[in-house]
């Protein structure tokens, strides 16, 4: 089912070929979508660019590289990325603050890309190489990513500045399907525990005669919730389609989504035996996206490639916010919001792929653009609690507090990337990128609690920087490989951020806004250097050391009242640690294990407000001194990942998932007399039978021993406990299990496809 065309040009195919094989690549590498090899399953190419092309060969990538692949999210039943990510990549740990599944905080060798509006946000997102970072407060929705539409993804570490703003820790590279490597029709049906009831498909297919293919997938998902008021109602729809010639490649795709989630809080420890009640609702937040993007690839000539991407991008967000402050009348608010967000832009990138001075030489050079229009609006209206209910006093009254805010994102970037072969055994790695960043706010706050009640919103701001970067490989062998590498990246601080910098006017996230002073950018600094090899021919490993400084990190400081504060650079921040990485198949066995263990800490001083820290002073603060852990992240993680085929027809496979403890936030002075979240380990468990070529059954179960864990703590006061000041954490889920039925036709045997229909 591969495209195969005939000409006299020299095909990209063709190309490609010689160019990998140059690079002493396996040809399995090539894709039929001969200028997009992104859009396999091929996990020994990586993008190291935002604008995919042909990928740079992993043993020539300066840093440690994590992969996974359409197979590996199909096998374990992944219900989106989030959850892929936690349950095998190294250094990845996820807190769910408000218990639905969709809305979880990815936490990344501690830094973080989550959909909750005022997380500081650390990674950048592509998908195909559009931006998915929204505009307005850098958050990435990961119920807006359809699980079944993508190809593989790389998880590329560091401060790397050619993804852009953002890239703090590390850039999270998603490749979609193509029709003509995942040709076939796959429909899927499953359901079990809290009424998850779910419908899946996904079309593939090609046009040989007019050199098309086309990819669909789409998902119906709704579930009522393990804990109260979390229910879930997500509808997703991706469409791909491809036109290629002997040099040219043309991909036009549009993804829609339309999600109501709701969630419900973190609880406090003196209820924590009954987990799955709520601390109080509703709460619950819609997008509605519409994206459409075009890319294209075309070779100028035998060794020179150029590619370009323009997209459009629609994000109408629905919050409603429950802010239950105390058990008299009146003396809580509920708030409803919408953000009205467009994004549109492209890039621009020429690769040269011929020799320098008779050395092998990849010199990539771009341009980008990336525009976002944000309306927000939020009303606040005096609300009671009636039972755990927020229930608001007068729904027709004018609202007590508002925001109207408009915000204009102008980011602009110009990049290149070199990758030198002094021999077939060393490579020399010189990238940078100098960005520019332009924030414009307008608008007005009202409060009638605050004097004065109006706050102009109303700012301009820019930020530029030139991020450098330089690497290098050395592999003597084939099994046996070094990279080291130097980078620096910046992201500069979101609308939300500076609308809600003023420590004299704290404002409540991510409801109310109510000043626009300047924060600074955050300026990220990475060190990285490790080994990876192979101890025989299907068994790999790597092990490496990194070390990132951040300046002027931005921190949400707390006020001394209960869920307002303000954004603050707070001086410089550190991650370090180690991560180490197994990878094999023995037979009928697949094994995978990844283990990182992160140190991240404060390096400068700073008072917070947290008046529900037992250390706190008389002003309800405490002393952040250097050295303190930041909250949030676990130390240590562990990712074990075993399958095995009992027979051709089924196969049985399971993730181990341990982490360790981690401190509440609330207590950066790492002092409260609580103590961290305690750390956890739990398994999961997936089983795959064919029952002849086109039907296959499938279980999954969740949470196998039912362990009782949390991912997420915060300090604050229990109102139903005399405003008490205590722990609360946001539990896990308990056992769940599910069973589904797929059925398949048409799934010709490539590469990739049998690969992907091979449970």
């Amino acid at each position: 089912m591969q495209r195969t065309f005939q000409s006299n040009v020299l095909q990209p195919k063709a190309i490609l070929i010689a160019i990998l094989a140059a690079y002493a690549m396996p040809q399995f590498a090539v894709a039929a979508n001969k200028a997009e090899v992104l859009e396999t399953q091929a996990i020994e190419v990586v993008g190291t660019t935002p604008l995919p092309s042909i990928g740079t060969p992993i043993n020539q990538v300066p840093s440690n590289v994590q992969t996974g692949s359409a197979k590996d999210i199909s096998q374990q039943e992944s219900l989106d990325l989030s959850e892929f990510l936690d349950n095998n990549l190294g250094s990845v740990n996820t807190a769910n603050s408000v218990s639905n599944p969709y809305q979880a905080d990815v936490s990344f060798r501690g830094f973080t890309a989550s959909p909750l509006l005022g997380t500081p946000q650390g990674l950048s997102v592509y998908l195909d190489g559009v931006r998915v970072n929204e505009a307005f407060g850098d958050v990435v929705n990961w119920d807006l990513i359809p699980a079944n539409a993508i190809a593989n993804i790389n998880l590329i570490p560091g401060s790397n500045p050619l993804f852009g703003l953002n890239t703090l820790g590390g850039a999270l590279a998603v490749h979609t399907k193509s029709g003509s490597d995942f040709p076939g029709v796959k429909v899927t049906a499953y359901g079990g525990s809290w009424a998850r009831r779910a419908f899946e498909f996904e079309a593939g297919g090609v046009d040989k005669e007019k050199n098309l293919d086309y990819f669909v997938a789409g998902n119906i998902f709704k579930e009522n919730g393990w804990r109260d008021h979390s229910q879930s109602d997500v509808k997703q729809i991706f469409g791909k389609v491809g036109w290629q010639n002997d040099t040219s490649d043309l991909d036009l795709s549009v993804a829609l989504a339309d999600t109501a989630l709701e969630g419900t809080q973190a609880v406090p420890l003196s209820m924590y035996n009954k987990p799955a009640k709520a601390y109080t609702y509703p709460d619950s937040i819609g997008n509605q996206l519409a994206m459409i993007a075009l890319k294209g690839s075309h070779f100028l000539t035998d060794d020179k490639l150029v590619a370009s991407n323009v997209y459009y991008r629609k994000n109408r967000t629905n919050g409603f916010n429950s802010n239950a402050e105390d058990l008299g009348p009146g003396d809580s608010s509920n708030i409803s919001t919408l953000t009205d967000q467009d994004g549109f832009g492209g890039a621009l990138q020429l690769s040269l792929l011929g020799d320098l001075a008779g050395h092998k030489n990849q010199f990539t050079v771009g341009a980008s653009v990336d525009y976002g229009r944000t309306d927000f609006t939020s009303d606040s209206r005096d609300a009671t609690v009636v039972g755990r209910e927020t229930v608001t006093d007068d729904p027709t009254a004018a609202p007590t507090a508002f925001v109207r805010l408009k915000t204009r994102n102008d980011y602009y970037g110009l990049y290149a990337t070199d990758t030198f072969s002094y021999t077939d055994k060393l490579h020399l790695t010189l990238s940078g990128r100098y960005n520019v960043a332009k924030i414009k706010l307008s608008g007005t706050s009202h409060d009638d609690a605050l004097v004065p009640t109006d706050s102009d919103l109303s700012g301009d701001h820019t930020y530029t920087r030139f991020n450098p970067a330089i690497g290098l490989n050395y592999n003597p062998s084939k099994t046996l490989g070094f990279y080291g590498g130097y980078n620096e990246g910046m992201r500069a601080a979101t609308p939300v951020e500076l609308s809600c910098a003023d420590e004299n006017r704290p404002c409540s996230l991510p409801n109310a806004f109510a000043a626009d002073p300047h924060l600074n950018k955050v300026v990220a600094k990475t060190f990285e250097g490790g080994v990876r090899g192979k101890l025989a021919e299907n068994l790999s490993w790597n092990m490496g050391l990194y070390n990132t400084e951040n300046t002027d990190d931005i921190q949400f400081i707390a006020s001394n009242s209960t869920g307002f504060g303000y954004f603050k650079n707070v001086g410089d921040t550190r991650r370090r640690g180690i991560e180490m990485g197994l990878n094999g198949k023995f037979d009928r066995l697949s094994l995978a294990a990844n283990y990182g263990f992160v140190d991240a800490t404060y390096q400068s001083d700073f008072v917070v407000g947290s008046p529900a820290n037992s250390n706190a002073d008389v002003n309800g603060q405490i002393q952040v001194t250097k050295g303190n852990r930041i909250p949030g992240i676990a130390r240590q993680t562990l990712k074990l990942r075993m399958a095995y085929d009992v027979t051709p027809a089924w196969n049985v496979g399971t993730n181990l998932v341990f982490s360790a403890g981690q401190y509440a936030r609330g207590d950066e002075n790492n002092q409260d007399v609580n103590g961290k979240v305690p750390g956890y380990g739990v398994m999961h468990f997936d089983t795959h039978y064919s029952v002849n070529e086109n039907w296959k059954l499938f279980a999954k179960v969740n949470n196998v021993f039912d362990n009782k864990y949390a991912t997420f703590g915060v300090l604050g006061d229990n109102i139903f406990n005399g405003l008490a000041s205590e722990q609360f954490r946001s539990p896990a889920a308990p056992r769940a299990a599910w069973v589904g039925l797929t059925y398949e036709f048409g799934r010709a045997k490539t590469a990739s496809a049998a690969v992907d229909s091979d449970n």
